[in-house]
């Protein structure tokens, strides 16, 4: 069996993927934003990806998580940020634009602001265009990957900028796994000689990717708009580790998503076996 594995279409996973086809992988790669992706994963299309931890909260006893990996942060994660005009105190009441890409950040979002911040009345709406346009009206807005980074630094001056990764940290001292590596459990059961051959060229690939980022970052430089500084400062940001720490930090997002409503329960953590 071939596997067929899915892509974020953003910039954080470059580590994951510059070096793959090198290291080995022979299936085929879909690219998406996360939504596409959760629901192509959800739908049996794809046999693994590093997909939003949501959609694993959603559905875990469907799939496996390939130990080791995530995408998360350990403080700030400078592409995950909710765009203001004003202090967060003055959200009560007020209607936050979003993108839709992404339930785990949206959802981080609500957390935060229930649970941390005493803000329980403000309405999310997905808009029938863009978000950026309203942000440069005014209004509140939450951007998430490349476009979070674009609008960080075009944003109108005086908005303020809010880090997610960097609130949760702030209120818990734990690292915010935004997405996870998770395996379907048919793909698991069906050809797990290749899921554990793709568990080598994910950890073969980020290992060259980091011994190589500055380079990686220039060549990836003229295709993003962003400078090559800019990008091996994002990389190096980010943790890409599964510790237990980050399933600590998981394990919280999920009782704070069962509390308010967004879980059914609280998942167990099913971990594909790699040794």
């Amino acid at each position: 069996m071939t596997l067929r594995i899915g892509r974020i279409a953003y910039l954080n996973v470059a580590p994951y993927f510059h070096f793959l086809h090198e290291e080995g992988f022979a299936g085929e790669i879909v690219s998406g934003v996360p939504s596409e992706l959760n629901t192509m994963l959800a739908e049996g299309t794809l046999d693994a990806c590093p997909s939003s931890s949501f959609e694993y909260g959603l559905h875990a006893d469907d799939y496996f998580l390939l130990p080791g990996h995530s995408i998360s942060s350990i403080g700030p994660v400078h592409s995950v940020l909710l765009f203001t005009p004003g202090p967060l105190s003055l959200l009560s009441g007020e209607e936050i634009a979003i993108t839709g890409e992404s339930a785990t950040s949206i959802n981080l979002l609500k957390i935060l602001l229930k649970e941390f911040c005493g803000i329980n009345d403000v309405s999310f709406k997905v808009p029938c265009g863009e978000v950026e346009p309203l942000l440069n009206g005014g209004q509140s807005a939450l951007l998430i990957g490349d476009r979070a980074l674009a609008a960080a630094r075009d944003c109108p001056s005086n908005f303020q900028i809010t880090d997610l990764g960097a609130l949760w940290h702030h209120f818990t001292g734990m690292p915010f796994v935004f997405a996870l590596w998770i395996l379907r459990r048919e793909a698991v059961e069906k050809s797990p000689d290749e899921i554990c051959a793709l568990a080598v060229q994910l950890h073969e690939s980020r290992r060259r990717a980091f011994a190589n980022l500055s380079d990686m970052a220039i060549q990836l430089s003229d295709k993003t708009g962003f400078s090559s500084d800019q990008l091996e400062k994002y990389w190096r940001g980010m943790s890409y580790d599964l510790s237990e720490g980050h399933v600590e930090g998981l394990r919280l997002y999920f009782t704070l998503c069962h509390k308010y409503g967004l879980l059914d329960k609280v998942p167990d953590f099913h971990l594909f076996p790699t040794l």
